[in-house]
């Protein structure tokens, strides 16, 4: 891993454990550490369904699993990261809800990692505080710093919503693919991004926030 992306992934994780201080009502045991294994899980499974639409075997190319830099699928990534947290909180689904808001936290942070990696700058741009890449005259969106102010509002939102099941984790759900289709146009892609796996986002996530309550007509009590 690259230096670069070990500071954006600490910074990710610093602003993860914040989000945990600020909205600490109802969450598991070391949530942090849950937060971080969920995205590692993600992470390797989005990179091997990377790998594996790249027609790369992991199998015969194990050490290919840690080039992050060579892609990550976004939904398999997703998935995986949701999936490993309710395995290793036991399958819980209201715990979603309790870490909703620090995760969402942890993902603006990310984004705000750009600063390290020198990844920030997107479309070109002549608002006042677009800037232009170390030897360029053309200034650009700030586009990750967008996305980044986009998710730290996202989350303050989703903390102040009601306990009621998987009304928190799926609005999350839902304002994450949306800041990312909103900023979707501003980023240099050949390919517009996956447009559609954030669609997907917004719509599950509403479903989720439609359906939850319904799953079990009455407010959610404290884990025990």
């Amino acid at each position: 891993m690259e230096f670069t992306l070990l500071w954006a992934a600490l910074t990710a994780i610093g602003f993860s454990w914040i989000g945990t201080r600020l909205w600490s009502d109802r969450l598991p045991d070391h949530p942090t550490d849950r937060l971080i294994g969920a995205a590692v899980g993600g992470l390797v499974v989005g990179r091997l369904v990377a790998m594996m639409l790249q027609g790369i075997n992991p199998l015969v190319n194990p050490l290919d699993i840690i080039i992050v830099r060579g892609g990550v699928h976004t939904g398999a990534a997703s998935i995986g990261a949701i999936v490993t947290y309710l395995w290793a909180d036991k399958w819980r689904i209201a715990d979603l809800d309790a870490t909703a808001p620090a995760a969402v936290l942890g993902l603006a942070g990310w984004h705000a990692g750009c600063l390290w990696r020198g990844a920030c700058l997107g479309t070109a741009s002549g608002l006042p505080w677009a800037w232009a890449e170390p030897g360029s005259a053309v200034t650009r969106h700030p586009v990750e710093l967008y996305a980044a102010a986009g998710l730290i509002l996202a989350a303050w939102l989703v903390s102040r919503l009601p306990w009621r099941l998987l009304t928190r984790a799926g609005a999350a759900l839902a304002l994450v693919g949306l800041v990312r289709l909103l900023t979707e146009p501003m980023r240099p892609s050949l390919t517009g991004g996956p447009v559609g796996w954030y669609l997907a986002a917004v719509a599950f996530g509403g479903l989720a926030v439609w359906l939850g309550p319904r799953l079990v007509g009455h407010r959610i009590t404290a884990p025990t």
